[in-house]
């Protein structure tokens, strides 16, 4: 009985409930400490009916030493963070979770992606074709081709901080 009553303290109230977003962008937050890039760690996760199908964190693809290991290519360039993609030998959260799905013969089509960061245009292509439907960010990224390729595709954007967006 007093397990029962222990158990009944800690049950949170309705208001102090995450709503689904900030469920899921937790967890989301939580997939990118696996990340090995040393610029910037990313996470990544589907979701579709209030299920996630696949997660995904930016490093270097299965079996390749990591950043960590050999060094940053861009550091090493002095590459500026939105340009030259292809100097870079990790692979984003976004296509992780995309090529993770795939692996598994799961489909994302008509599901939400939630990321830390707003995708570049190479994800954004991605997520389009993939069938993404709804994208849930939390943190900006200076790509504005993206933002605009996402809009012309129809695909929904929800900016959970909105002070961080103020260029869209």
């Amino acid at each position: 009985m007093k397990r029962q009553q222990e158990h009944e303290r800690e049950v949170l109230k309705p208001e102090e409930r995450p709503s689904w977003d900030e469920y899921f962008m937790a967890i989301a937050n939580m997939v990118r400490t696996r990340s090995t890039c040393l610029r910037r760690k990313v996470g990544a996760i589907v979701v579709k009916n209030k299920r996630i199908l696949s997660t995904g964190y930016n490093g270097a693809p299965k079996g390749m030493k990591h950043c960590s290991e050999v060094g940053c290519l861009r550091d090493e360039a002095h590459v500026p963070a939105g340009e030259r993609h292809e100097l870079c030998r990790g692979i984003h959260a976004e296509q992780n979770a995309i090529v993770q799905a795939a692996a598994f013969g799961v489909s994302i089509q008509g599901s939400t992606l939630y990321c830390t960061h707003f995708p570049c245009v190479l994800c954004t292509k991605m997520l389009i074709n993939a069938g993404i439907s709804k994208i849930v960010v939390e943190r900006a990224y200076p790509d504005p081709l993206s933002k605009k390729m996402l809009d012309e595709a129809g695909i929904q954007i929800n900016l959970m901080d909105s002070r961080d967006f103020e260029h869209f």
